[in-house]
């Protein structure tokens, strides 16, 4: 929604660059221990990370997206009078969702490994990256493997699922692709 807003609107697209480029230059590993600090311990920190990790490139993408939705198809829109809401929703959602899709499918890639690295940095016990750093330390190596594994399982699944998806809602994509 705020790729389409800032994409839309030259004001939101300029108010929220600076924030949106600052902080996706920022290394997000060195932002961890700062959400640590104002979010405490628990699941907070490590939801806010993963989502730290993952909103640039959907958001990224999305704005491309809407940037490129072809000029004389919103002149045709705008000339039968449509609403800015049904532009959205008939027009600009629709043309864009293939550059959505494969913002969540980067997406789905950072946020796992902003998983494991919350993971390595807050949690002293369970999860995937402690039992990794637990593994590590004992010097069970061939322990260490089977987090990294469920990972890539996971990663595996979750862009095999945003792949079937968007067969099914954005065909004309799959086809030119």
């Amino acid at each position: 929604m705020l790729g389409v807003i800032t994409a839309r609107s030259w004001l939101a697209l300029n108010a929220s660059s600076p924030w949106v480029n600052a902080l996706y230059s920022t290394p997000s590993v060195a932002l961890v221990p700062f959400l640590t600090l104002w979010l405490g311990i628990g699941d907070r920190p490590k939801v806010a990370t993963i989502a730290l990790f993952a909103v640039f490139p959907i958001l990224l993408n999305t704005q491309q997206g809407v940037r490129q939705v072809e000029a004389h198809l919103l002149e045709v829109a705008r000339s039968f009078c449509s609403s800015e809401r049904r532009l959205w929703t008939d027009l600009l959602i629709p043309s864009a969702l293939p550059y959505i899709l494969v913002g969540v499918k980067l997406a789905i890639g950072r946020a796992l490994v902003g998983m494991v690295v919350a993971e390595f940095l807050t949690s002293f016990s369970g999860g995937l990256g402690a039992l990794i750093v637990q593994y590590q330390n004992t010097f069970r190596v061939d322990l260490m493997f089977v987090p990294l594994v469920v990972v890539a399982a996971l990663g595996i699944t979750m862009i095999g699922a945003v792949s079937w998806l968007e067969r099914r809602l954005a065909p004309w994509a799959a086809k030119s692709a």
